[in-house]
């Protein structure tokens, strides 16, 4: 740690229990937050006569799409990382990076309901924000179906296109 930092951290002593301090943090930092995607509702599974996804399944054939989610809308330096079940197990599929988010790539904080259940507020990554993530992608697995997936979502070409359906990790040169 920088003497910056380790000033800051100090004048943290006693405050460990409040966020307030570490959101944002005064330096800046690191952010890493993980998602496993999207995929089709039980009823549009029903109707497309495709079989939901369960617990261990892999995703990668049904993902609509994915994002990142945050109680706040201040993350300057976000790692990303994109998650499917592969033989059952929870892997890593792909990471992402971005030292250029700001207030805009965040959706409006949602709260939720009186009585609406257990989640919390939460403000969900705009296709904007998704964008720049994926401008900034660190590393894929060597499957054509996951880059062909991140290609297809974000209209671009960044990933390249292996012709591998499974296998190790393939990253930015």
């Amino acid at each position: 740690m920088d003497r910056s930092g380790e000033s800051l951290w100090d004048s943290l002593r006693g405050q460990a229990g409040d966020k307030k301090p570490f959101s944002p943090f005064a330096t800046g930092g690191l952010e890493v937050k993980a998602t496993c995607g999207s995929v089709p509702s039980p009823e549009q599974c029903r109707r497309a006569q495709k079989q939901r996804p369960d617990l261990g399944d892999q995703r990668i054939e049904l993902l609509k799409g994915y994002d990142w989610k945050a109680h706040h809308r201040d993350t300057n330096n976000l790692l990303g990382i994109v998650w499917d079940f592969i033989d059952e197990v929870p892997s890593i599929v792909a990471v992402f990076y971005s030292d250029s988010l700001d207030y805009g790539d965040w959706g409006k904080i949602v709260t939720p309901t009186e009585g609406g259940g257990r989640t919390t507020s939460v403000s969900i990554m705009t296709r904007p924000g998704i964008k720049k993530m994926y401008d900034g992608w660190v590393v894929v697995i060597d499957d054509r179906r996951y880059s062909g997936f991140f290609n297809h979502y974000n209209q671009g070409t960044s990933m390249p296109a292996s012709q591998a359906t499974s296998g190790a990790f393939r990253g930015r040169r």
